[in-house]
């Protein structure tokens, strides 16, 4: 895998609509076209990566860029703004996209959860997505240093699980 094959690039949605380029290592094989991907879809060592959030990285380019707050909602896709709530996506784009967040902390075993259910797609924007929205917009209702700085702990206790662990 040459050098431009390691590093995949994805469109999201940031800070009031407008879209970047954001950056991760490569955990799929390339033309792998699903976020729910079973055992065959990742690369050698793209389980481990994706598992211990190590493929998140080069997000770090994207924070410096000023495309990304360190805290914040999670970017998405365009595709999943279209059928958002227009008061969610409003409140939700009203800040800079981060990498850390408390869905995704609360979520941070979101596939493992999907795991063996017949319809990943529908239970995940069923179920999982209006509960992620929720924790969002709770951060943004209510952050401060000390939000930040549980979440910081947080991440740190989650990451050295995913490590230490299986």
């Amino acid at each position: 895998m040459n050098l431009p094959q390691l590093i995949y690039r994805s469109e999201r949605v940031g800070l009031r609509g407008k879209r970047f380029s954001l950056y991760k290592i490569r955990t799929m094989k390339i033309g792998t076209r699903t976020e729910f991907a079973n055992r065959e879809h990742y690369t050698r060592f793209g389980r481990f990566l994706r598992r211990t959030k190590i493929d998140e990285f080069p997000q770090i380019f994207n924070w410096i860029r000023g495309d990304m707050n360190f805290f914040g909602p999670r970017p998405d896709f365009q595709e999943a703004w279209e059928i958002t709530p227009n008061h969610i996506r409003n409140k939700i784009l009203s800040v800079k996209p981060g990498l850390l967040s408390l869905a995704s902390l609360h979520f941070h075993d979101e596939e493992r959860l999907l795991q063996g259910q017949e319809d990943k797609y529908k239970n995940y924007y069923t179920i999982i997505k209006p509960m992620k929205f929720a924790l969002d917009a709770f951060y943004i209702e209510h952050r401060c240093v000390l939000l930040n700085l549980a979440m910081v702990y947080m991440t740190v206790k989650v990451l050295f699980k995913k490590i230490f662990t299986k």
